[in-house]
């Protein structure tokens, strides 16, 4: 199994200085602007992925 991502930025400043952060599981903190913060995946939606197409075309295929 693999290890699960790491964000590239931090989500106040943009910066990429990001390390764990002492609280635990998806818990980061940004050196450039001295925030911690929390990063949690809640699911998937039941509705799925819907395209809205606007050029009034029928199915690609």
């Amino acid at each position: 199994m693999s290890e699960r991502a790491a964000p590239f930025h931090c989500p106040y400043c943009g910066d990429e200085d990001l390390r764990p952060h002492e609280t635990g599981h998806g818990a980061w903190e940004c050196a450039a602007c001295n925030r911690a913060f929390q990063l949690k995946f809640l699911g998937l939606l039941a509705r799925g992925l819907q395209r809205h197409d606007s050029s009034g075309g029928g199915d690609r295929t």
